[in-house]
């Protein structure tokens, strides 16, 4: 049986030099790992795998907070400030064209794959209608 973790125990930072700093709030240390764009990439395929569309928008958000704030992404996606809130919002749903503005803009991009190449895949194979693997 494991022994409970209890407050006072402490937890060996990850490798890498990645953990927080004490007393750093978890969100500040998040935006300034997504300020590398291999990090904000990996956080979004790790988000995009939960298929949870708010958490994908709260992600997004947190992208573009690390990748310059709201207002100059919306600005290089081309797009208004307040259309990039209400897009990247819990209950966004935004257009493709939107989204790719606004990815390009926080020099990301979505790229597919070809699932039969990689273990890394979002979608199982077993998961696809038939006739589409």
């Amino acid at each position: 049986m494991r022994k409970p973790i209890s407050k006072t125990t402490r937890r060996a930072p990850r490798r890498g030099g990645r953990a927080a700093a004490p007393g750093l709030r978890y969100e500040d240390w998040l935006i300034e790992q997504l300020k590398n764009p291999a990090e904000a990439a990996a956080y979004l395929e790790a988000v995009i795998e939960e298929r949870d569309q708010a958490a994908l928008m709260l992600a997004l958000r947190q992208v573009a907070l690390a990748r310059g704030g709201m207002a100059q992404i919306a600005r290089k996606a081309k797009l208004t400030r307040e259309a990039t809130y209400k897009m990247l919002s819990r209950s966004g749903n935004p257009e493709l064209r939107s989204l790719t503005s606004m990815l390009e803009a926080a020099v990301l991009c979505i790229a597919f794959i070809d699932p039969k190449a990689t273990e890394n895949c979002l979608i199982e194979l077993a998961e696809l209608p038939e006739g589409h693997a």
